[in-house]
């Protein structure tokens, strides 16, 4: 299946890991899907409190 989507590698400590991948389950999320959401949270709340974070459409693949 093909996704727009950029690929990451993010290192956790395992304890942390395994209760961000039993909370997925929980939610009936894979776990990427749960990081994903996390992500989103943050990023919303941190644009509530701060405003909205500007992106140049031309910088989102260029990292």
């Amino acid at each position: 299946m093909a996704t727009n989507k950029i690929q990451t590698g993010i290192r956790f400590e395992p304890e942390l890991l395994r209760k961000i991948s039993i909370i997925a389950k929980e939610n009936k999320r894979s776990l990427n899907a749960q990081l994903e959401f996390l992500a989103l949270q943050c990023v919303k709340t941190y644009e509530k409190e701060n405003g909205e974070i500007s992106i140049d459409p031309s910088d989102l693949f260029n990292q």
